[in-house]
């Protein structure tokens, strides 16, 4: 878990500055992805090439045809999965660190000069540093989870075509330098086949809760729309109807005032 470390310590602070449904997206990729991934997996795949058994001891044999089963471990294949699906969510916090510190200078500005001099007030942060998911910020974490989304996908199809997600005890080779169709057989198959089947529910579920905090935000952001929006009147929505009132009103007035000097 050491390695781990300065992942989880940078997303770590990523959640004071998301929603409810990222909190638990964030608690999702500690707990289910990168803990489990540094706790069991090392123990369930292990040295899986020197643990395959062959039925020819033709040196060479067992390297391609582990090669052609696993063209990248599973264990690698997860690594790549958790760094790639949290990188747009790290230059959000990219974005957030460079927003605070923005907006802190801007307050400094605002102490150290009076009203009439101050031209812009913060806008995203308050002065404990939370942050308001908003305008540009906003556009920027909807992003963020949009690749998030796309990432989730693309690597549970990767996974898909690369080997599947049930382990086949079997594998047959006959690449060269096999002297003929070599028949190897991997260790644990049904621990490392409920193993697989347990990291691609948590990535299923990672994919849904990307997809609620999309739905979360969009309908947040048309009801902010509805309640910024106040009850217009006649005039407001036709402003000719506005301008003839306006005349209508001079050209009495002009009338009153010169039957009053007559």
């Amino acid at each position: 878990m050491g390695e781990w470390g300065f992942l989880s310590s940078l997303l770590d602070k990523v959640q004071s500055h998301s929603t409810v449904i990222g909190k638990v997206w964030l608690s999702v990729l500690f707990i289910f992805r990168i803990m489990i991934l540094g706790a069991g997996a090392e123990k369930v795949w292990g040295d899986e090439q020197s643990n395959m058994i062959c039925n020819t001891k033709q040196p060479g044999c067992k390297n391609v045809c582990y090669d052609q089963a696993f063209p990248i471990s599973h264990i690698r294949f997860w690594v790549l999965q958790i760094i790639f699906v949290s990188t747009p969510t790290l230059i959000y916090l990219g974005h957030v660190v460079h927003i605070i510190h923005k907006e802190n200078r801007l307050r400094e500005y605002i102490n150290t000069h009076s009203r009439s001099e101050v031209v812009k007030y913060p806008k995203y942060s308050d002065e404990k540093g939370h942050i308001q998911i908003k305008g540009n910020l906003l556009g920027n974490y909807m992003i963020s989870i949009f690749f998030r989304i796309v990432l989730e996908v693309g690597f549970i199809v990767g996974q898909y075509y690369l080997y599947g997600f049930v382990m086949d005890p079997r594998i047959v080779c006959s690449r060269a330098p096999c002297p003929f169709t070599v028949e190897c057989y991997m260790s644990r198959p049904t621990e490392k086949t409920i193993f697989i089947l347990f990291m691609l529910v948590v990535s299923c579920v990672s994919l849904v809760l990307n997809l609620a905090e999309i739905f979360y935000l969009a309908c947040s952001c048309l009801s902010r729309r509805k309640s910024k929006k106040m009850p217009t009147s006649v005039i407001a929505i036709h402003p000719r109807l506005h301008s003839d009132s306006l005349m209508q009103n001079e050209k009495l007035s002009l009338h009153d005032a010169s039957h009053s000097t007559a």
